[in-house]
């Protein structure tokens, strides 16, 4: 009750605010609300390589290490900087394109003008966890807060996505139809088609830790279980995979904030074995960096499929995180890699070795199918008419409809 009561009070200043802002015009202005970043980076480097001539502004949740990159104003978004907050609405109202990544609770609040389009850039590139009106646990919710949901997904005028399965899945979560979907693929899944950027990651992290160019990386990168939180505990025992695996590999430890002191005395007890990145934003790199994965109902196989490299899932607690959050049905199935419930069973994969890289290959095409390293051009060109940019240096004078299809200027 005290939270609803939380939420609708911010809600109402929210409204007000940006019902006042809305009395100014329109701007040619993108407004980017970042709880992650990476895609919302990858679709800035677009508008600029391209040259689109449009204003753009940033508004984080949290400063993270993409924005470092950015050369535009960055603001605070739903923090206590009531300074930036009320910039933030202002920018809100007044922005032609709104870019967002994430479940964002003012979008129920707000009335775009008829001219504006909203564009999801969710940060999951597949789903092995139901989310949205699938998930299980908004049943647990008031009516109120169910109502609220549904006010915020109506106001997604287009999301993105990589696959028609996940175009299916946004459509049954997000109650939305198929012509408010945009199948330009994901753009932060361009880096793993870049040679390049892929080569300045890797001599960076084994420039970092030397001891990676002569042991494998494993990664431990977990869900965050949203609804489990307070009883979250790490499942993997450490002592049994140093005394199997220290002598070839090496685990990497990336676990989501709220539960990062977990890891917090692992490398000191396993020094030179365990190494705790979970500070780190940028998942991504560290997927470039690891030769198998171990991971559970996350989203990061998606993006780690591209690389056509093993995973392993350890969904110790499989029953109950179905029970109270909800998976994919055929989840046993789709996944590529095998289904492990113990430290045993996972360090007896590891040295059997006994991966199907046919299953990933298969895997990546299911749910990467529009994502082939130029999604951030694409969609850019999708989204912006030729009044906004030269692109090559050639004026397009019409709007791009269709994956990949070429405009002649």
């Amino acid at each position: 009750m005290v939270r609803e009561l939380a939420i609708w009070l911010y809600l109402i200043i929210f409204k007000t605010f940006f019902q006042i802002f809305s009395l100014f015009p329109l701007k040619d202005k993108a407004a980017f609300v970042v709880s992650f970043g990476d895609n919302s980076l990858y679709v800035y480097r677009a508008l600029r390589k391209q040259n689109v001539n449009i204003e753009v502004i940033f508004l984080a949740k949290q400063k993270t290490d993409f924005l470092k990159e950015v050369d535009e104003p960055v603001l605070s978004f739903e923090t206590a900087n009531v300074i930036d907050m009320i910039q933030s609405i202002y920018h809100l109202a007044t922005s032609k394109y709104i870019f967002i990544d994430n479940y964002y609770g003012f979008l129920s609040a707000v009335s775009f003008k008829k001219e504006v389009q909203c564009i999801q850039l969710w940060h999951a590139v597949g789903a092995l966890k139901q989310f949205g009106l699938k998930d299980l646990s908004i049943k647990k919710r008031s009516k109120r807060a169910q109502k609220r949901f549904l006010k915020v997904y109506e106001k997604f005028h287009k999301v993105v996505v990589g696959s028609n399965e996940m175009a299916k899945i946004f459509m049954e979560s997000f109650n939305l139809t198929s012509d408010r979907i945009l199948k330009t693929g994901v753009p932060r899944t361009d880096l793993f088609f870049d040679l390049k950027s892929k080569k300045k990651i890797r001599d960076h992290w084994f420039s970092r830790f030397p001891i990676m160019k002569n042991k494998k990386v494993i990664l431990y990168a977990p869900t965050y279980r949203d609804n489990l939180i307070e009883n979250f505990r790490i499942q993997l025992d450490f002592k049994k995979m140093y005394d199997a695996l220290c002598d070839e590999y090496i685990i990497i430890i990336k676990l989501h904030p709220a539960v990062r002191e977990q890891a917090k005395n692992l490398e000191s007890t396993y020094n030179g074995f365990v190494y705790d990145l979970s500070e780190y934003d940028n998942i991504n790199e560290l997927l470039i960096i690891t030769d198998i994965l171990i991971t559970d109902y996350s989203s990061v196989p998606f993006e780690f499929s591209l690389l056509q490299r093993p995973m392993l899932f350890f969904v110790y607690d499989f029953d109950q995180y179905s029970h109270t959050r909800g998976i994919i049905e055929n989840y046993k199935k789709e996944v590529p890699g095998p289904i492990v419930y113990n430290t045993d069973e996972i360090i007896h994969h590891i040295k059997k070795g006994d991966y199907n890289i046919e299953s990933i290959v298969e895997f990546s095409k299911k749910w990467n199918q529009y994502s082939d390293g130029k999604s951030s051009e694409r969609l850019v060109r999708e989204l912006f008419q030729s009044d906004y940019f030269m692109y090559k240096g050639v004026s397009y004078e019409s709007k791009i409809h269709g994956i990949g299809k070429e405009i002649q200027g």
